[in-house]
């Protein structure tokens, strides 16, 4: 089994992502959505992605593909702000639909939060429509209180037949100790982190160092 997919997610200053790719992260998220703990505006979010990029160019790194998060925000908006940071991807976390995706100029990382009512047959439909239109899936425990990154599991098993599938992350919970068995029983294609790497509500790089070390041996 290939190694596991690894994206430290909620970075909000270039240390934090210089540790996770160094750690061999695959994808690092920066948060633009609105009114959420860890959001950063476009200038500032600019600059510290502009910062990591040129501390991987001095260590001769590709790094990892950066991505943005957005939810429910303009077109013109998500597109400006992935020029002006220089994103990767684009994880959507809100209610946008097939044409907002149209207008996408980057590819799409599409955050589905699993209810405690969703069966396996229907995360997996939406999941596989998802990975068939080219976009890849971040799943995530539902809140009606937050759009993600709330620490929170979701029955795992409900994804136990798509986790696997290429382009797929396992999100909601994880931290160093719990993420190997996350992969095992899953046999996760990827894992996303934000909050199973904080100490006090900020990005602590032993954590990100240790999670990302320990997916990958899984």
């Amino acid at each position: 089994m290939p190694s596991p997919h690894v994206k430290i997610c909620g970075l909000r200053d270039a240390q934090n992502a210089q540790a996770a790719a160094l750690s061999g992260a695959d994808l690092v998220g920066f948060v633009f959505v609105e009114g959420v703990r860890r959001q950063l505006d476009p200038t500032t979010g600019a600059t510290i992605i502009a910062r990591f990029r040129n501390s991987l160019s001095e260590d001769s790194m590709p790094g990892p593909r950066v991505v943005g998060l957005f939810r429910d925000q303009s077109v013109e908006f998500v597109n400006r702000v992935a020029r002006m940071a220089g994103l990767d991807m684009v994880q959507l976390n809100g209610d946008e639909n097939d044409a907002y995706y149209a207008q996408m100029d980057l590819p799409i990382l599409r955050q589905i939060r699993v209810r405690p009512e969703t069966s396996p047959e229907e995360l997996g439909a939406e999941v596989r429509a998802h990975l068939e239109a080219g976009r890849m899936v971040l799943l995530d425990a539902y809140d009606p209180n937050s759009p993600g990154g709330t620490g929170k599991p979701f029955e795992w098993s409900k994804a136990a037949s798509v986790a696997s599938l290429e382009g797929v992350l396992l999100a909601g919970g994880l931290n160093p100790d719990n993420v190997v068995d996350a992969i095992q029983r899953l046999g996760a294609w990827g894992v996303d982190v934000s909050s199973g790497v904080e100490t006090d509500g900020d990005k602590d790089d032993i954590k990100i160092h240790d999670f990302v070390t320990e997916a990958l041996s899984a």
